[in-house]
């Protein structure tokens, strides 16, 4: 029977039967397979003005998870930096996605911190965090990444402000995900090229969504916040990716309109972004009253990848608009927005 070789087998076949003058290259094109990062990057190292940490946390023994955690100067426990929780995407870690968004460079620049979990191929053989799935597998991921934040929190005190969450792909599906269901922990959150939140339970239902032939269950939604307000919402997405479709994004927008407190006017205002040579946006904002509670960025021309990313890494186009930074400057806004906290 000829049976269909796995990637990792056939690389290793290939290593062994073309000896050491190969073996470089496909050596490497192997531990790729074998650790699911498409274009794995060196840990961060040392950076002026801000310095990176790492460690793993979790739920117990079966779901632990790596992350790495990086502040900037300046940042005390009496007046501590807004944090940003990075979920990265499909084949990539923590370390290819630190790299791939300029995450240290942003939060230095922007003064906030900013925290990256990274899926094990333990959870996922892709490293594709788990935003679809039964209500227990879902429910895991979403306390284990909990449990994350509020050790990290608990641990450097100094980055308790604000809390954010953006992520790419699969992360801006479970950066959604995260808020649907602890609304009240996050002041805004962003999906980047993600598949609506809620929209799928099986791998089919999946592949479905994310061709943006699936609507999240907006009624179950609704009971599971009773009552409960959403945060404000970011989506960025290329008009072209063929891997997510640029429906989701809008699913994603319509979700949370449809989540509004009823009797809330909401009005719709359009406009377009252009910087330099980078790709060109069309923006889309709805408003309750003064309060900004959907933004869509539309980035024309771009496929399956962060705006403004890194040369040289996958799933990165750096011919668009900095991702991070449209996206931080909403953050920024949503915090100015914010209720002030209970006295």
């Amino acid at each position: 029977m000829n049976r269909r070789k796995s990637p990792l087998v056939s690389a290793l076949f290939k290593l062994t039967r073309h000896g050491v003058k190969a073996g470089g290259r496909l050596a490497e094109q192997a531990g790729r397979v074998m650790s699911a990062v498409a274009t794995p990057a060196e840990a961060p190292g040392t950076v002026a003005g801000g310095r990176w940490h790492e460690g793993r946390w979790g739920l117990g023994p079966l779901a632990m998870r790596r992350w790495r955690l990086f502040i900037p100067v300046g940042a005390t426990a009496r007046k501590p930096f807004p944090l940003l929780v990075l979920l990265h995407g499909c084949a990539q870690d923590s370390a290819a996605f630190a790299a791939a968004t300029h995450a240290a460079a942003v939060a230095r620049a922007k003064g906030f911190a900013v925290l990256l979990p990274e899926q094990g191929q333990d959870a996922n053989p892709q490293r594709c965090w788990n935003w679809f799935g039964s209500e227990a597998r879902v429910g895991l991921e979403t306390q284990t990444l909990m449990a994350i934040i509020d050790h990290v929190v608990q641990a450097w005190p100094r980055v308790g402000g604000p809390l954010f969450a953006l992520g790419l792909s699969a992360g801006g599906a479970m950066a959604l995900t995260l808020a649907l269901r602890h609304p009240e922990r996050f002041c805004a959150v962003g999906s980047h090229s993600g598949a609506a939140p809620a929209s799928a339970r099986t791998p089919l239902q999946a592949g479905q969504a994310m061709r943006g032939r699936r609507s999240p269950d907006v009624d179950a939604i609704a009971l599971r916040l009773a009552g409960r307000s959403l945060p404000p919402l970011l989506l960025i997405h290329g008009d072209l990716d063929p891997v997510v479709a640029f429906d989701n994004a809008e699913a994603a927008a319509g979700l949370w309109l449809d989540l509004l407190p009823e009797g809330l006017a909401v009005k719709e205002t359009a406009g377009a972004i252009r910087r330099g040579n980078r790709r060109s946006l069309a923006r889309r904002d709805w408003k309750c009253g003064r309060r900004l509670a959907v933004r869509l960025l539309r980035v024309h021309g771009m496929g399956h990848a962060w705006s403004g990313g890194a040369a040289g890494q996958a799933f990165s186009d750096p011919t668009g608009p900095d991702a991070l930074r449209l996206a931080w400057q909403f953050f920024e806004a949503a915090m100015e927005q914010a209720p002030p906290p209970p006295v």
